[in-house]
């Protein structure tokens, strides 16, 4: 095989905890991730060239600052290889938004690249090298909706719900910096299991600090709570609310107001780019 597509999918956060700091000002969280199908389409092609280049690529993020172009040079790099890859990325999440893409295209990558280069790598060793680019990288590269603590590399299989959600993007980007240096953000949640989770418990405390800094995602928040429970995915801006039917997300869909963005999408207990690169439930 030298030549593998996929759709390489957006996460929420269903909740979001912070319960202390590191040393090194990583943040300790608990959080739960679902996958959902609003997905970025790419494109791997190997061939005689052994450089890695982005070619007939949709995506307002630079060349320079692509991690999905690191990812595929770390991963070059450290096993030695001698091909390169050509990498087309149609982009359909929006940046900024708490959706993953960014991380979810990093990992899209290294099981791509671990498939067409015939690395023969574990998914705990692709998540390793997953982390050093983002702590939200190895949640797709495992590829099953997980409760995540410690900085969220520690990974523990969930089964959730697949519901409709209603996913509002109030065309802002938010800072995660900002908001995790933000002096008024909440750090010491009492730490809850999944048990609880699973009860109704959690909340994101990211919340409340992006409503302040960001008034246009409080508006989304409120203007979504009218029709189902809204809550903002990861740092924002997205926000998010579950619906019993497609026809019923639809619905509320067609009252978005039009200067904000909205997407209708299915929650997924498993990433689908697992399938594409042969990676099954018995593999992993």
């Amino acid at each position: 095989m030298t030549r593998l597509t996929l759709n390489s999918p957006a996460k929420l956060n269903l909740m979001l905890h912070i319960t202390g700091r590191r040393a090194d000002g990583y943040h300790l969280l608990e959080t739960v991730f679902q996958f959902i199908d609003l997905n970025d389409r790419m494109t791997f092609e190997v061939g005689d060239s052994p450089d890695i280049r982005r070619v007939n690529s949709r995506t307002p993020v630079l060349e320079t600052e692509d991690i999905v172009l690191r990812a595929a040079r770390q991963l070059k790099s450290r096993y030695v290889v001698s091909r390169g890859v050509q990498i087309s990325i149609d982009k359909q999440i929006p940046v900024g938004g708490g959706l993953g893409g960014g991380s979810s295209n990093a990992a899209s990558c290294l099981l791509a690249l671990n498939k067409l280069w015939n690395l023969g790598l574990t998914l705990d060793e692709l998540a390793e090298i997953g982390l050093e680019l983002g702590a939200d990288v190895p949640v797709f590269i495992h590829g099953k909706a997980a409760w995540a603590s410690g900085i969220g590399e520690q990974l523990t299989p969930i089964q959730l719900p697949e519901p409709c959600y209603l996913v509002i993007y109030p065309d802002i980007a938010v800072s995660t910096a900002e908001i995790f240096n933000a002096e008024q953000l909440t750090r010491h949640c009492d730490a809850i299991t999944i048990r609880a989770f699973l009860d109704g418990a959690g909340t994101n405390v990211c919340e409340p600090v992006a409503r302040q800094l960001y008034p246009a995602v409080g508006e989304a928040i409120d203007w979504l709570n009218q029709f189902s429970r809204a809550r903002m995915t990861g740092t924002g801006a997205c926000v998010y609310a579950a619906f019993d039917s497609l026809e019923a997300a639809e619905g509320v869909k067609s009252r978005v107001p039009r200067h904000w963005q909205s997407y209708v999408a299915r929650g997924m207990n498993r990433n689908p780019v697992h399938a594409k690169c042969g990676i099954f439930e018995n593999d992993d």
